[in-house]
């Protein structure tokens, strides 16, 4: 999962980044309403975490933009300005949740999971495809009933298949999302194919009835293995 922190106050900003990577998220951290838009244009995100209160502009304007552009990302509005009449106007103009500074830390990823299970439609935490079953509030992947050990990043990428069946992923794509926006900066995807190789081993040596199959010159999707006739 992927998210973008919008939060001008460094301390606050950094104990977020640290505490929500050290949980596997991905994040990435924007300080003002300029740069937050600058990457909103180019990255995408499963939730943005957003202060409405930004030192060049006014994150609710940030807010109906986005949802104006019809972006689908979940956002979790966090302010100082714990006001009846921000949290309505933050509802009604799309935002997931509201959750007033200060808070626990605890709290904020209770409510960042909490959103993540809505936007999948039920309240099921696990990815189930053919016999792999993936549970990420955990960190484990099972092969019918035996666990199967990945490292970080393989469990990262195989969770961000799990919930795109049968999509076409661009190893560009791939890479931003697992690794982050800095991927960019790169030579080349040499880390992206040597994690699939490893990981593909691992899922054929476990017995899946799922490959991340690769897609000359495009990418890769997850296919059931009887589907890749």
């Amino acid at each position: 999962m992927k998210i973008l922190i919008v939060e001008d106050e460094p301390s606050l900003r950094e104990l977020m980044s640290r505490t929500l990577k050290a949980e596997r998220y991905v994040v990435e951290t924007a300080s003002t309403y300029v740069e937050a838009e600058d990457k909103l244009a180019v990255y995408t995100y499963d939730c943005i975490l957003l202060d409405i209160m930004l030192p060049d502009g006014d994150g609710l304007r940030l807010l109906e933009q986005l949802k104006k552009e019809g972006k689908r990302e979940s956002v979790i509005i966090i302010s100082a300005r714990d006001s009846l009449e921000d949290k309505v106007l933050g509802l009604e103009l799309g935002a997931d949740d509201y959750l007033p500074k200060p808070f626990h830390l605890m709290e904020l990823s209770a409510r960042i999971r909490s959103v993540a299970r809505r936007s999948r439609g039920d309240g099921n935490r696990e990815f189930v495809q053919g016999n792999v079953r993936l549970d990420p509030a955990a960190y484990r992947v099972f092969v019918g009933e035996q666990e199967l050990s990945l490292l970080r990043k393989e469990f990262d990428i195989l969770a961000y298949f799990m919930q795109r069946p049968g999509h076409l992923v661009d190893k560009s794509v791939l890479a931003e999302a697992v690794w982050g926006d800095h991927v960019d900066q790169a030579d080349n995807y040499h880390f992206v194919y040597a994690q699939m190789k490893n990981l593909r081993r691992k899922l054929e040596e476990a017995g899946a009835t799922i490959e991340l199959k690769a897609v000359y010159g495009f990418g890769y999707k997850l296919v059931l293995t009887d589907q890749n006739a």
